[in-house]
């Protein structure tokens, strides 16, 4: 009992003095004042990760897309709507020992946004994209002794895709997991994913609640400021 109540402690201040900025949830990006496009986002391993870092002592920044989940306790959260804010809200303080972007920012958004409801009409309607700021790409090219973890949500060659954002976004770790996977996709409560260091390292977990994802990619990041 008293090594559990040891190990218990250890953890709950293993993020004190630490300052750890998330990102969670989806963007909207307008189409006309009716419609938007998003994605199925729902902030759940944002906001664990975000309750984590809190409990494990962390002064912690959430800057969270539109969900319906409660402000983790001892969480500061900002609220954005489009990837465009969501990118001025993170560059406009980048002062944090861990950087751990998780939202589902959208690669485009609607060139120009319609001041009246777009009506039907015959025939089909061309939509043209142009596209939004690649938040953690910039975060990669300024940070400097920050941790800064990614994560890949893909449907095929999970690994292969998760290393090549890894080296194009110049992060320390990013966070791979098959979204067709039973378990590990958009608004489960569990995910399945596998750690890529920067090092090269590969940790493959089995499925775990999101919340005990979240302790451990926080366990892990400051395994790599310890590295630094």
């Amino acid at each position: 009992k008293l090594l559990a109540k040891g190990s218990a402690s250890e953890e709950a201040a293993i993020l004190k003095g630490k300052r750890v900025l998330i990102t969670a949830g989806p963007t909207r990006e307008p189409l006309d004042p009716v419609r938007y496009l998003t994605n199925h986002s729902t902030g759940k391993m944002g906001y664990a990760i975000a309750a984590a870092a809190a409990a494990m002592g962390a002064e912690t920044k959430l800057i969270s897309g539109p969900v319906e989940l409660g402000v983790p306790a001892g969480v500061t959260r900002i609220d954005i709507g489009t990837a465009q804010e969501m990118f001025e809200a993170v560059m406009a303080d980048l002062n944090f020992d861990i950087i751990i972007m998780t939202a589902a920012v959208a690669d485009y958004r609607p060139k120009s946004v319609q001041s009246q409801k777009i009506k039907k009409v015959p025939g089909d309607l061309a939509l043209e994209l142009t596209r939004n700021p690649d938040i953690l790409y910039e975060v990669g090219q300024v940070k400097d002794k920050q941790i800064l973890i990614g994560f890949a949500a893909e449907t095929e060659r999970v690994l292969e895709h998760a290393e090549e954002k890894l080296r194009k976004k110049n992060l320390d770790m990013i966070v791979a997991n098959d979204v067709t996977v039973k378990g590990a996709g958009f608004g489960s409560d569990t995910n399945v994913v596998t750690f890529i260091t920067a090092e090269g390292e590969h940790i493959a977990f089995d499925q775990m609640e999101k919340a005990e994802v979240a302790k451990a990619i926080l366990k892990k990041a400051v395994s790599l400021i310890n590295k630094a």
